[in-house]
């Protein structure tokens, strides 16, 4: 598959769930990926990244996959938020702490500016280090569908100041 036609996934917990801690977490919102919306072609490893904004939170553990996926963005993102609640999140302020957030980063070629959800790609993953390098990691050519640019430009184009950094 071609990385400009993938459908990615972002990953993040910083709160443990019934299942244990975030890392644990992770790997089994993988595996409810793959029952869920298709086969999880490509993962990234676990990286520790800092939260948005640092407000003392403790630091989330993030993840970018690939799927292969029939269901157009609609149904793909009711699954998504369908694992969250069986996980247990419960929806509060924003960036608040979480046990579990699964989001929709982009769906093939598709630009879709809103106001419907989902937005497509997700409206801020330009500016995120702890999506781009992961993403840099399973699609190092990918290039946004809105823009154009190469992951690579995004990351370099970083706000200072975002920590990332991938756990063994």
């Amino acid at each position: 598959m071609n990385d400009d036609d993938l459908v990615l996934i972002g990953l993040g917990a910083n709160l443990p769930s019934a299942l244990g801690p975030p890392r644990t977490t992770l790997a089994a919102a993988l595996d409810a990926l793959g029952r869920e919306a298709g086969p999880v072609t490509r993962r990234s490893r676990v990286w520790r990244t800092r939260p948005l904004p640092d407000d003392g939170q403790p630091w989330y553990l993030n993840q970018v996959a690939a799927v292969e996926t029939g269901l157009d963005p609609e149904p793909l993102l009711a699954r998504l938020l369908r694992i969250e609640v069986e996980f247990g999140r419960i929806r509060g302020a924003p960036n608040a702490p979480r046990i579990i957030d699964l989001d929709l980063l982009a769906h093939g070629r598709l630009v879709r500016p809103g106001p419907i959800p989902p937005l497509l790609p997700h409206p801020r993953m330009a500016e995120r280090a702890f999506v781009l390098l992961p993403l840099a990691e399973i699609a190092p050519d990918w290039r946004h569908p809105a823009s154009g640019q190469p992951v690579s430009a995004m990351i370099a184009k970083l706000p200072p100041g975002q920590t990332a950094d991938p756990l063994p």
